[in-house]
């Protein structure tokens, strides 16, 4: 079963060494937002974005056409 975005997040904070609360601050949100955000796995693309940003990666969402193989 694949990893929820958030499970994703919370492994990339462990190896940052990086607290919910930290992530929280450089993403311009309050601790409790994030972490309800967390729990219900509920993001935007737009968030996404600014916490990989706030983590030091990179974030790449696309739609891979099944029959063609097209990334869009």
């Amino acid at each position: 079963m694949p990893l929820s975005m958030g499970e994703k997040i919370k492994i990339i904070l462990g190896r940052r060494n990086m607290t919910l609360g930290e992530l929280a601050t450089r993403t311009g949100q309050t601790r409790q937002n994030l972490s309800n955000k967390l729990s219900r796995d509920n993001f935007s693309e737009k968030e996404l974005l600014r916490i990989a940003a706030a983590l030091g990666c990179s974030y790449r969402a696309s739609f891979i056409m099944d029959d063609t193989g097209e990334e869009i």
